[in-house]
């Protein structure tokens, strides 16, 4: 039997005019009933513009990830959550596997396989490692969904300006059971190529070797801000 819920997408964007279409264009085209809000923190470029052109709903919201998926889910209306990054696309399945996943008993969440839209060796081993179900590999960028009701037990994100993806994962595994999917999502691999795929694999080891011995988010962000050949990029 079909599950007829609301699958509620959040898209967070920052000038995402060059990116958003093709992501929104994946997600109409999936089947059941959707609603598609792009959670904007405040572009100066046409993402607002492009989003409602694909049929999104456009919500304002302070700067800053996790505020902005908070603000998202906070005006949704589904009983399912899907939170996408503005370059990432579904594969054509997508949200049925969601439905399915989330109908089996006591799954609340879940999340994505990950490929790249440029496999080079190096990415195509990083997105190998996202076979593993380990809830510490679960990043934002491999799409992750949970029931509505689950997302609000736990608060929905942290404010954390690094990580927020990771320990909402955590938080949901705690409550209830946790759905590795076998399919995979799409995403850019702009951030490899900007820095150097090596570099910035180097770089994102060690951010989340602090997260995972627990230093203070604020500090993590630091140790990135810090970093000579990176720049402030909140939605890469």
């Amino acid at each position: 039997m079909t599950d007829p819920r609301l699958v509620s997408i959040v898209v967070p964007t920052l000038n995402e005019e060059d990116t958003i279409a093709p992501t929104l264009r994946r997600a109409r085209q999936q089947d059941g009933p959707l609603e598609i809000l792009v959670a904007d923190g405040g572009s100066t470029d046409a993402t607002r513009s492009v989003a409602r052109t694909h049929g999104a709903t456009v919500v304002q919201a302070p700067r800053g990830r996790a505020a902005q998926m908070n603000r998202g889910a906070r005006e949704s209306s589904g009983e399912i959550l899907l939170f996408l990054h503005a370059d990432t696309w579904l594969p054509s399945d997508g949200l049925s596997r969601i439905r399915h996943a989330l109908a089996e008993p006591n799954t609340i969440a879940g999340t994505f396989r990950l490929r790249f839209d440029e496999p080079t060796l190096l990415l195509r081993l990083y997105a190998w490692c996202t076979r593993w179900p380990w809830i510490r590999l679960c990043f934002g960028d491999r799409g992750q969904f949970m029931e509505q009701t689950a997302f609000r037990t736990v608060g929905g994100f942290p404010d954390w300006p690094l990580f927020e993806d990771l320990e909402l994962a955590a938080r949901l595994q705690a409550h209830g059971r946790f759905h590795f999917l076998d399919a995979a999502v799409t995403t850019s691999a702009r951030r490899f190529r900007r820095h150097g795929p090596l570099r910035q694999q180097l770089l994102n080891l060690y951010l989340w070797t602090h997260y995972m011995w627990g230093t203070d988010p604020e500090q993590v962000a630091s140790l990135y801000l810090n970093d000579p050949h990176t720049k402030r990029e909140p939605h890469s």
